[in-house]
């Protein structure tokens, strides 16, 4: 990294302020995102043992198995992005093109068959399955778009704060309404009431998708000059240290955070004997991380990126991990690590995304090269694969310690419940804090690569500019 630090050129790039009806446009599009991502964080073990009628240890290998595609279709998807031309650009047509094919498959994955034991897996495979990949094509082109609305740094963290707050408060709404609405619609079917809560989330979704597409824009353009392949992009990648650790962050922080949110409803239901209480703990908790998104950008100019994080990380897991010490009618205790954990967590999320936007940066400035598409595909893979993981280790550590749907559960039973909500997450936590230490991408030297950037750009515009 001396090679930056040592740039002659101490100029800031233009800033280009993006105007708050695109700010909002764009955040609605992580509303349609995060309505079904919190659906699979918070509802789909739960669905697929309670709800679904599979068992824990089947749940967790099917949402593992699949994921295994997936480590095909997201760079597969980030590669076609970036080589996508159309008069709309690159990633803003998937928006329009595919919405509707991804709402549709997610109230069929949501949707249960009358059908025999072993086809019900299948079904459940295969619309699994088809519901990821669909949610690919649709999120990897969004979250790219946040790499090419503004070459601004800055801009882009505020752009990614609208994002998550949008997105958060969309994940409250979705934890707190829920089982609401599977309870009204269902009128006690819960098979039948979660199916057409996911069409109406579907509605919204196509709905919000659309206002993305039209109210965005696409304004940084690869180096006209540029060649690529897809070998080279790849390789590019590989040797993306900055990129590379947020990778592994972003894998283990989601695999934390799915394990814990995915407990809550057993927690919930099983421990603590009011299953009633979750949506307020969840929807609390939301809130926090709504109000820590707020308080991102004050903090990352006055601490730097990669300490902050790696702080906020530790409290996390310290909270988390005091968590496992509470008792089934320590409400105060409950509620207040939880929600004092989510403050922590809050700006760590709007942070790594805005980061992953800055590793594209210095990629191009490294490789002449630009593949920014290629670089959010990766980063949604490490998102969907946490998760994925979270998922299966949950109902793998259900399984081991002998858990059974809708009944009393054993002492051993309960201990997993509560290990899965706390002290599990915790560890993790705790890992994800040592890697992020090592980020070495701070707001001097991304001003450096920006002004590079800049002045390439404008030379290669000058050098392909037809005669007139």
């Amino acid at each position: 990294m001396d090679d930056i630090r040592e740039s002659s050129l101490s100029k800031s790039p233009p800033p280009m302020h993006l105007p708050v009806h695109e700010k909002i446009s764009y955040a609605l599009g992580d509303v349609s995102c995060n309505i079904f991502w919190t659906i699979f964080s918070v509802y789909l073990v739960f669905f697929y043992t309670d709800i679904f009628g599979i068992s824990a240890a089947t749940a967790g290998t099917l949402l593992l198995v699949t994921r295994l595609w997936d480590s095909i279709n997201n760079p597969l998807m980030g590669l076609i992005a970036d080589r996508t031309k159309s008069r709309w650009g690159k990633f803003r047509p998937y928006l329009l093109w595919f919405s509707i094919p991804f709402a549709i498959s997610a109230v069929l994955a949501f949707t249960t068959p009358n059908l025999p034991q072993q086809y019900k897996i299948l079904y459940a495979f295969v619309t699994y399955t088809l519901m990821m990949s669909l949610y690919t094509v649709v999120s990897v082109p969004y979250s790219s778009l946040l790499g090419v609305t503004t070459p601004n740094s800055d801009e882009r963290a505020t752009l990614s704060s609208y994002r998550f707050a949008f997105a958060l408060i969309a994940g409250l709404c979705v934890q707190f309404f829920t089982m609401d609405l599977v309870n009204y619609f269902g009128n006690g079917n819960s098979q039948k009431g979660f199916q057409l809560t996911i069409s109406l989330y579907a509605v919204i979704s196509v709905v919000f998708l659309v206002i993305t597409f039209y109210f965005t824009k696409e304004r940084v353009q690869p180096d006209a000059s540029q060649k690529n392949s897809i070998k080279g992009d790849l390789a590019d990648l590989i040797r993306n240290k900055p990129w590379l650790i947020l990778f592994f962050v972003s894998l283990i922080t989601l695999t934390y955070l799915t394990i814990r949110t995915a407990t809550t409803l057993y927690y919930f239901k099983y421990f603590v004997g009011d299953e009633a209480l979750a949506k307020w703990f969840l929807a609390g908790g939301s809130l926090c991380l709504v109000i820590g998104t707020i308080c991102t950008k004050p903090l990352s100019h006055l601490f730097g990126k990669a300490k902050l994080f790696a702080v906020l990380l530790l409290g996390d897991s310290l909270f988390m991990s005091v968590f496992y010490f509470v008792g089934p009618t320590d409400y105060v205790w409950m509620f207040s690590l939880h929600f004092v954990a989510m403050l922590f967590l809050g700006p760590t999320i709007v942070m790594i995304w805005a980061m992953y936007a800055d590793t594209a940066d210095y990629s191009e400035w490294r490789t002449k090269r630009r593949a920014t598409a290629l670089v959010f595909s990766a980063a949604v893979f490490a998102q969907k694969m946490g998760a994925a993981l979270g998922s299966a280790l949950l109902g793998w550590a259900l399984a081991s310690s002998g858990f059974t749907p809708n009944a009393e559960q054993s002492s051993e039973a309960l201990h997993g419940i509560r290990l899965s909500i706390s002290i599990y997450p915790g560890i993790l936590s705790l890992l994800a804090a040592v890697l992020i230490i090592k980020y070495p991408l701070e707001a001097n030297i991304m001003e450096r690569i920006g002004t590079t950037l800049g002045a390439r750009r404008q030379q290669a515009s000058r050098q392909f500019m037809p005669n007139t």
